[in-house]
């Protein structure tokens, strides 16, 4: 057989292919011995030729003819575990991940101790976007290699993409444990905390990946995110200034923005109506939060703006850009800057129509 291989070689004029083959096809021959005394010689030896003829071709870049030796082999063998994971190989890189997928759960199921092919099928499947099968399939690879850290960051981002958030977690922290200093398993954890509004272990999770890779814009929006459901509003908007420096077209950091200098409004309202309570003579206090509270407005209304300038058909800037709207209407009885509040909440429902309560202040402020 090995003079077979190194002639097909030097036939084709691939003396430099012979080196970099010639250590996968001693492990094949010995697979070979392995499968000859497993089953009836004649039969298999032929199997092995064309699947050895087949890891050849693959070699070569010729994967249509090494399919067709895979396929004629497994005609003889339709058992033959090592031909259905090449052809799942190829087909992968083929982007045919249709075939690939069939291919897959044909050798794993044929072995079942088969860490490679289940990962594999586990990939092809989270590909193809059915996350339950490639959670079935990442779920088998991770107890074939219980410390394999891309099988377990996989599992739980595919268990993160169906919603199963239990299962995400634990997969996520065991790949945490496997390597502390994984950014993406950090960020996902983050998300997964936030999820389920366990704002401080995801701001702790958000925290450490910025450790690790200082500076990246998505992971300070979502920790600035995080600050903003926990009312910390002044890091949020240190975060995001940061972030739509780095990144002047981040429309996302200009909506959180915006939502951020509504917070400041609120807390400014909120403070010049405890400090009426408490001194109602206190004038230029009550002075400097009110300037507050109209300067966060307009740079709600600002930012929001901005955002919309970046992706039109961001709902929910719409809906905060009429909110700022609707306030300065009624602080100062605009019934220009009414209408103009009206129009960009119905703008928000066109983009996003299951909105009962936008649809409530629509309503109440058309009478």
């Amino acid at each position: 057989m090995r003079r077979r291989v190194r002639y097909m070689l030097k036939s084709e004029k691939c003396d430099t292919q012979y080196d970099k083959v010639r250590s996968s096809v001693y492990m094949i021959w010995m697979i070979s011995i392995i499968l000859l005394f497993s089953v009836g010689c004649a039969q298999k030896n032929n199997s092995v030729d064309l699947y050895v003829d087949a890891v050849m071709l693959r070699e070569l870049n010729e994967n249509e003819k090494a399919i067709e030796k895979l396929n004629a082999a497994i005609q003889l063998n339709n058992r033959f575990s090592l031909a259905y994971s090449l052809l799942g190989d190829i087909y992968q890189e083929l982007r045919d991940y249709e075939k690939s997928a069939t291919a897959y759960e044909k050798a794993a199921k044929l072995n079942p101790w088969s860490f490679k092919d289940f990962f594999n099928l586990g990939r092809v499947y989270q590909i193809m976007r059915r996350f339950e099968r490639a959670a079935r399939a990442y779920v088998r690879a991770c107890e074939l290699k219980p410390n394999h850290l891309e099988a377990h960051i996989n599992t739980a981002k595919c268990f993160y993409e169906i919603k199963d958030y239990d299962r995400a977690l634990v997969y996520g922290e065991r790949a945490r444990q496997i390597n502390p200093n994984a950014i993406e398993i950090q960020e996902m954890l983050g998300d997964i905390y936030e999820l389920r509004q366990d704002y401080g272990q995801a701001i702790r999770l958000y925290k450490r990946a910025l450790e690790i890779n200082s500076n990246n814009p998505k992971i300070m929006t979502s920790l600035a995110l995080a600050y903003l459901k926990t009312n910390c509003s002044s890091l949020a908007e240190e975060l995001l200034t940061s972030v739509v420096r780095i990144q002047p077209d981040n429309g996302t950091a200009y909506q959180y923005l915006g939502y951020c200098y509504l917070q400041f409004y609120d807390q400014a309202v909120k403070s010049y109506k405890r400090l009426l309570e408490i001194d109602s003579s206190d004038a230029a206090d009550l002075a400097s939060l009110k300037e507050n509270a109209n300067e966060a407005v307009d740079k709600a209304i600002e930012n929001y703006s901005r955002a919309i300038e970046i992706n039109d058909k961001d709902w929910q800037a719409y809906k905060g850009l009429g909110v700022a709207y609707m306030l300065r209407a009624l602080e100062s009885k605009d019934e220009e800057l009414k209408a103009k509040a009206l129009q960009q909440w119905r703008l928000s429902l066109e983009h996003k129509a299951d909105q009962p309560s936008l649809r409530k202040l629509i309503r109440h402020y058309s009478r």
